[in-house]
């Protein structure tokens, strides 16, 4: 069995080193991270420049940093850096949630589609809140999903895509686990802006909004009732349901 894990908080992230540690003694294990904090980058890849990949010492010895995004790193791993395509690819541990509308902007999540997008089996993991409490106990429940995960890599051949939030408490290890579907935010809070020291306008992206389908069932609500919570994902944005609605305003004569 081979991993391979990645995440967005940067190589240096504790949340990094608990899941890598987490998932000792599961077969080998290749760590490719970004050189720095790489949050909200989405699935963003570095075409405007070449990217530089070093190895780390240290706590982080064999750990293959790229000086790019959550994206470039699975990417280049997969497509190159990486002798053997892995088994599976992981993503995280998160410093904060990723749920709802999250996903889209998350470089957590980014890194395990990348692995999805190339035809292997992937999870991110992220902590509901930031700070990295409790982050040994998120880490043992992420070593427990992947050795179940790992089973269904056996039983179900082809890519799959799990997102996991973890509550940040002690007996995370123990709380229930719930399967979810994202929920909704309300639109971010407005920018905030600045003045710099040469008097020019600068602007800071607001905080997220606050949660807007949070109802039983989604993401948001398994986690606010202290659950971990488990949401398959697919790639697909196509709108179903209006392909008929369009193709008679814009298509038929």
């Amino acid at each position: 069995m081979r991993i391979l894990i990645a995440n967005d908080d940067g190589y240096l992230a504790p949340g990094l080193t608990a899941l890598v540690r987490a998932c000792e003694g599961l077969g080998d294990i290749d760590v490719v991270a970004p050189e720095s904090n790489a949050s909200g980058t989405s699935n963003a890849l570095t075409l405007h420049r070449p990217l530089n990949v070093f190895t780390a010492g240290g706590e982080q010895r064999g750990f293959r940093v790229v000086n790019g995004t959550p994206s470039d790193c699975v990417h280049v791993a997969l497509t190159g850096l990486l002798e053997r395509k892995p088994d599976l690819v992981l993503s995280g541990i998160n410093n904060g949630a990723n749920m709802g509308d999250d996903t889209l902007y998350s470089g957590t999540v980014a890194a395990a589609m990348e692995g999805y997008l190339f035809g292997v089996p992937a999870i991110a993991f992220s902590q509901a809140e930031k700070g990295w409490a409790e982050i040994e106990a998120a880490a043992r429940v992420a070593r427990d999903i992947v050795d179940r995960a790992l089973a269904a890599v056996r039983e179900r051949p082809g890519p799959w895509l799990l997102n996991v939030n973890i509550p940040n408490r002690p007996d995370a290890a123990a709380l229930p686990r719930v399967i979810t579907r994202l929920g909704r935010r309300h639109a971010s809070e407005p920018v905030i802006r600045q003045i710099n020291p040469r008097g020019e306008a600068i602007y800071w992206i607001g905080p997220a909004g606050s949660a807007r389908e949070a109802g039983e069932g989604t993401d948001f609500f398994a986690v606010s009732q202290g659950r971990v919570s488990i949401t398959p994902l697919q790639v697909d944005l196509t709108d179903h349901a209006a392909l008929p609605l369009w193709h008679q305003a814009l298509v038929a004569s």
